[in-house]
């Protein structure tokens, strides 16, 4: 069940339209993807139970295999008057790969790849965004993997928000960006008798995410 299609705004959101807070920058050119965002500045998590951080990469030169991280940590800020101040901060923990094959997560863990044991986080930290589109944003930042830190983009996309039934205000992004693997270290490869590679060098990360407002300090 997706509870991100775009919804109808509820009656107490309707009523009023949203209002600058006093200090908000004005901006000529940023354009909220949806009058209602105004009420989504502040604090979020993601929502494990409804989200997915996952990767796919080509595999033997015909197939894709799909795969994601069980476990991980967020912080995310949405600022909806000024975007640009917007930022996100995920930890995933790389011994939780899944991709439904218990010897393949386990070669994946192994030294030949994530080396779990030696680098048991990766992390992605924001370090710039901007608005693209009506719903449409651009956010830069650091992906570290193995130690190895480096530039990356994501492309997002907000899907909407809803206030589920037990009161909890929830917000969906997806987010999508490719990779390199060997940028990072993660060079391990065997060729196929054609005379390609086993596993494609760029892998696709793909981020379903349904945040959850946290409440604020000593709230």
């Amino acid at each position: 069940m997706n509870l991100f299609n775009r919804v109808v705004p509820s009656r107490r959101q309707a009523q009023l339209p949203p209002q600058r807070p006093a200090g908000a920058p004005a901006s000529s050119t940023a354009v909220l993807p949806d009058p209602n965002l105004a009420d989504l500045s502040g604090d979020w998590v993601v929502d494990p139970a409804h989200s997915r951080i996952g990767f796919s990469v080509r595999h033997a030169m015909v197939t894709t295999v799909r795969g994601c991280f069980l476990e991980y940590e967020s912080r995310l800020y949405f600022d909806a008057y000024d975007p640009t101040r917007s930022r996100a901060d995920i930890t995933l923990f790389t011994a939780s790969v899944d991709t439904g094959v218990e010897q393949r997560d386990a070669h994946l863990v192994g030294r030949d790849f994530l080396d779990a044991a030696t680098y048991p986080r990766m992390r992605f930290t924001s370090t710039g965004v901007q608005q693209t589109g009506a719903d449409l944003f651009s956010m830069s930042g650091e992906l570290t993997i193995k130690g190895v830190s480096r530039p990356v983009v994501l492309d997002m996309t907000y899907i909407g928000n809803v206030t589920d039934p037990f009161g909890y205000d929830r917000v969906g992004f997806d987010g999508t960006t490719t990779i390199n693997r060997s940028d990072w270290g993660l060079t391990y490869n065997s060729r196929l008798a054609e005379g390609g590679a086993m596993v494609s060098e760029k892998v696709r990360l793909q981020l379903d995410i349904a945040a959850i407002r946290t409440p604020p300090a000593g709230g």
